[in-house]
């Protein structure tokens, strides 16, 4: 059991690095055909994907790092290095999109004809190397496989774009559809990242995660048995999976020290169910002043 475990904890890891080498192997691949075949939209997600891979490299090892057991400095742990990999992955795909954008704008008014035959070879590669890399990531939990999953799902609808726009071009005299193509892709990558960062944004900046309801947490404790009310309510994310909250609980009446125990252990029992992994719990009585209830 111990075995299965552990193989599942890592099991982030070895995607994110299968995930890389993949990328790696075809971002070259990439490279050399996209000069053979004269095609700026190949040329584009080349170096979309050697900044895909860079970022790769860096996710694989701050997941590596996410790993690692809590210390006094890092009393939460690692956590939130995973986050770092995502956000710098991020940047990085906004960097190569807008060079991608300088470059493709120009020749959309100055179309050149690409090897129309070695893209639509090139463009089955590459839905059947980063389709293999999503299924690799397709189940990851973290936000940072999450991240690198939608990266490489961005990949193959580019694939099939290009698939398509070669398929047409091979019929139809049209090389404005290449670097038209490149354009189309880098703004839906641009999309996406926008999205990302701001969901990595508002984790480091301890907002409240999406899938948690503080009214429905709020009315779960109180319907307790000897809660009076609620307040200083203060839930995070650690990074996109592991959330923490914090709560002061005012009892109807004063508890024994068994009464609180049992009554803690439902709280969090009740929580957990709610998504939250960890919750710290502080009791007060009815007539206690609290000048935390003030100043939050």
């Amino acid at each position: 059991m111990q075995h299965h475990n552990h193989t599942h904890h890592n099991e982030d890891v070895k995607n994110i690095r299968v995930a890389f080498f993949l990328n790696l192997l075809f971002t070259v691949i990439e490279i050399v055909g996209g000069i053979l075949t004269n095609s700026v939209a190949i040329l584009s997600d080349a170096v979309h994907d050697l900044g895909d891979s860079f970022s790769l490299g860096l996710s694989w090892y701050f997941q590596k790092i996410a790993k690692r057991p809590r210390t006094r400095n890092y009393t939460y742990g690692y956590k939130r290095f995973s986050l770092m990999g995502a956000v710098i992955n991020s940047v990085i795909l906004t960097v190569g999109s807008v060079l991608i954008l300088m470059n493709a704008i120009p020749r959309l008014f100055n179309p050149q004809q690409p090897d129309v035959k070695g893209m639509l070879l090139l463009a089955v590669l590459g839905v059947v190397v980063n389709g293999t890399a999503v299924l690799k990531l397709r189940k990851g939990r973290s936000l940072n496989e999450k991240v690198v999953s939608l990266h490489l799902l961005e990949d193959v609808l580019g694939w099939l774009a290009v698939l398509l726009g070669a398929g047409v071009m091979y019929f139809v005299d049209a090389p404005f559809i290449d670097p038209l193509l490149s354009i189309a892709i880098s703004v839906f990558i641009l999309f996406n990242v926008y999205r990302n960062i701001r969901e990595s944004l508002r984790i480091i900046l301890q907002g409240s995660p999406d899938l948690i309801n503080i009214d429905e947490i709020e009315k779960t404790v109180m319907a307790l048995m000897n809660v009076k009310n609620v307040h200083d309510l203060h839930v995070w994310s650690v990074d996109g999976e592991y959330n923490v909250l914090t709560i002061h609980v005012v009892l109807t009446k004063p508890l024994s020290m068994a009464e609180l125990h049992s009554l803690k252990k439902e709280i969090r029992r009740r929580l957990f169910s709610l998504n939250v992994q960890h919750s710290t719990i502080e009791f007060e009585t009815p007539d206690e002043d609290c000048e935390l209830e003030e100043c939050c």
